[in-house]
């Protein structure tokens, strides 16, 4: 089991929270951290290679996306606690279109926001676990520190 943390540590060492998670495989690859206490939109600049090594595509996130992330991350949240208590199966994922009216309009209002703009910055993550649920409206229990790709 990978080694948690405590809040405090983390905020004091320069971390700060993944507020939402949009895309994971062998780790995050796409979602909105906070940087300097701002949320911010990052992408893996490559989406196999080891966490621990890629560099992400790391840009601001307005105010106007960051409520309708939270807003998105919350219907995410309600189907994924219906999943966990099996009363709800894959097949009913908001994610896969079609399912929620309102996750899938603000997927596509979402869409432009998430695209990395040409004056991203290049930086590497420093992952760290906190100690609660991985899945809370405040984001997941997982945090980030940025670090110069150069």
């Amino acid at each position: 089991m990978a080694e948690t943390w405590d809040e405090d540590r983390l905020t004091a060492d320069g971390f700060g929270r993944v507020l939402v998670e949009l895309h994971w495989y062998d780790g995050l690859r796409a979602g909105l951290a906070e940087l300097d206490g701002k949320a911010h939109y990052f992408q893996s600049r490559d989406p196999v290679g080891p966490v621990e090594e890629v560099e992400y595509d790391v840009w601001p996130a307005t105010d106007n996306a960051v409520a309708m992330e939270r807003e998105q991350w919350a219907i995410y949240l309600e189907w994924n606690q219906r999943y966990e208590a099996r009363e709800a199966g894959l097949d009913s994922h908001p994610g896969h279109g079609g399912v929620d009216a309102r996750h899938d309009e603000l997927a596509s209002l979402l869409t432009p926001h998430r695209q990395a703009p040409a004056d991203a910055w290049q930086l590497r993550a420093d992952w760290r676990f906190g100690r609660g649920a991985r899945y809370r409206a405040e984001g997941i229990d997982t945090w980030v520190r940025w670090k110069s790709a150069r």
